[in-house]
C-alpha cells in the first residue's frame, strides 16, 4: 500500500513531504493508521543534524491511531483497537524488562535507524536497484499516516480519551512526569529546580507538584513558557538560572535544592552545571535533554560533586514503564489530576511539520500535534 509521510533525507533538509510504499506486517506486528502525531524536540534533532540517526527516515515517534491489520503472532492487540505508540516498546521477556527496567527494553535497540531487529525495513520508496528503504524514528514513522510497528509499542487507548492526547503520552508526558516521580524520587515537601519548560518540561513540573514538592520552581527565558508553568503547577518562575538560584539559596535558609531536573529542547554545559550548583547535600541532578551531536553537555568539577555528595543521573522515557505509566497517567488526565489539553497549543496539518518546529524553535509553543487526515 501507499502511505503518504513527511520524511527527512539528511540532516538541515527540513521534512519533505512525499508518498511511500508501506509493507504488510511481519511476525509480531501491526499496521497502523495515525490519527494524531505529536511534535516532540527529539525529531527536531534530526533534521537538526544533532541526532544520531540514519537517513532517510520517517519523522515521529509520538502517535495515537487505529490497528488496521496484524501480521502472525500478534496476541496483545487485534484489529480495530485503539491505541497509543510508545516510543520504548516493552516486550517483557528481555533482561530490562524482567527487571524492571521496561523503559530500556532491547526491542527499542534500532531507534535511530528504524530498522527492525531482522535487519529489514518497512517504509520504501523506488523499485530494483533504485530502491531505498526508510526507517520509522524509534522504529515507529508517526509523521506518516500508515506504519508498521512492533505490537510491543501498542498500548490501549481508552474509547473517552482523544486521538491527540494519546499521542503525548507516547513520549513527553511520561519522560518528563517521571523525570521528576521515579528518576529523580521527588518526595513531598522537597524543593524543585526545572530548567526548560517545553513539552517535557512542563509534565516534571506536574510530576514534582503530584509529587507533594513545596518549592516547584522553573528557569525558562521565554515568558509566555513561564506563565504556562505556572499553570501546571510551577510555584516561582525565572528568567535566568542565577536568579533562580538566588532564590532557592534564600527559601532554603542557605540549603538549596533537593533536586534539580534538566529539560531544555537542547542540554548545555551551562545548564549541567546550573544545575549542580543550585543542589544541596546529598542532591541530585536529572538529566532527560540531550545535547548537539558531538558536544559533552557533562562537564562537572569532581570536587563539587564528591563535597556535597550530589548526583547526576540520566533519565530515559522518564524511567517509566510504558504498559504501567501510560494508562496511569491516562486516568490522571481522566480524574483531573493531570493537566494535557492545555499542553497542545496549536494543530498542525501533515504538510506543515517544518512550520511546527520553526513555532517550537521560536518558544510559541508548549506542544504541537499533528492531526491526520482520516
Amino acid at each position: 500500500m501507499t502511505t503518504r509521510a513527511a520524511v527527512a533525507r539528511g540532516p538541515h533538509t527540513g521534512w519533505e513531504l512525499t508518498d511511500l510504499r508501506l509493507e504488510p506486517p511481519r511476525a509480531h506486528e501491526v499496521r497502523v493508521r495515525f490519527h494524531a502525531a505529536g511534535l516532540c524536540h527529539s525529531d527536531d534533532h534530526i533534521t537538526a543534524g544533532d541526532a544520531p540517526v540514519r537517513f532517510p527516515v520517517v519523522g515521529g515517534h509520538e502517535g495515537a491511531g487505529i490497528v488496521e491489520s496484524v501480521g502472525p503472532d500478534v496476541r496483545r492487540v487485534r484489529p480495530g483497537d485503539r491505541i497509543v505508540c510508545s516510543y520504548i516498546p516493552a516486550c517483557g521477556a528481555c533482561r530490562p524488562c524482567s527487571t524492571g527496567h521496561q523503559n530500556m527494553c532491547v526491542k527499542g535497540l534500532n531507534a535511530g535507524t528504524g530498522m527492525f531487529l531482522d535487519g529489514s525495513f518497512r517504509f520504501h520508496q523506488g523499485t530494483g536497484d533504485e530502491r531505498v528503504d526508510f526507517g520509522g524514528f524509534c522504529t515507529l514513522g508517526t509523521f506518516s499516516q500508515y506504519a508498521v510497528v512492533s505490537e510491543w509499542a501498542c498500548v490501549p487507548l481508552p474509547e473517552d480519551i482523544p486521538f491527540e492526547i494519546g499521542a503525548l503520552v507516547g513520549c513527553g508526558v511520561p519522560t518528563g512526569w517521571g523525570s521528576a516521580v521515579y528518576a529523580a524520587g521527588v518526595r513531598a515537601g522537597e524543593t524543585v529546580v526545572i530548567y526548560g519548560a517545553g513539552g517535557v518540561g512542563s509534565n516534571a513540573v506536574q510530576g514534582a507538584r503530584y509529587a507533594g514538592a513545596k518549592n516547584v520552581v522553573v528557569v525558562d527565558p521565554v515568558a509566555f513558557k513561564r506563565e504556562s508553568a505556572e499553570m501546571f503547577g510551577a510555584t516561582h518562575t525565572f528568567a535566568d538560572a542565577a536568579s533562580a538560584h538566588e532564590f532557592v539559596v534564600e527559601t532554603t535558609w542557605g540549603q538549596l535544592a533537593d533536586h534539580a531536573i534538566c529539560t531544555p529542547g537542547v542540554l548545555t554545559p551551562e545548564i549541567v552545571n546550573d544545575a549542580v550548583a543550585v543542589v544541596g547535600k546529598g542532591g541530585r541532578v536529572t538529566v532527560t535533554a540531550v545535547g548537539r551531536l558531538g558536544e559533552n553537555t557533562v562537564d562537572v568539577h569532581a570536587g563539587m560533586m564528591i563535597s556535597y555528595q550530589r548526583q547526576i543521573r540520566g533519565a530515559l522515557f522518564g524511567g517509566c514503564n510504558p504498559l504501567y505509566d501510560i494508562p496511569r497517567l491516562l486516568g490522571l488526565y481522566r480524574a483531573g489530576d493531570l493537566k494535557l489539553d492545555e499542553l497542545i497549543t496549536r494543530r498542525y496539518r501533515l504538510d506543515e511539520v517544518d512550520r511546527g518546529y520553526a513555532d517550537m524553535t521560536a518558544g510559541r509553543t508548549i506542544r504541537g500535534v499533528i492531526v491526520h487526515d482520516v
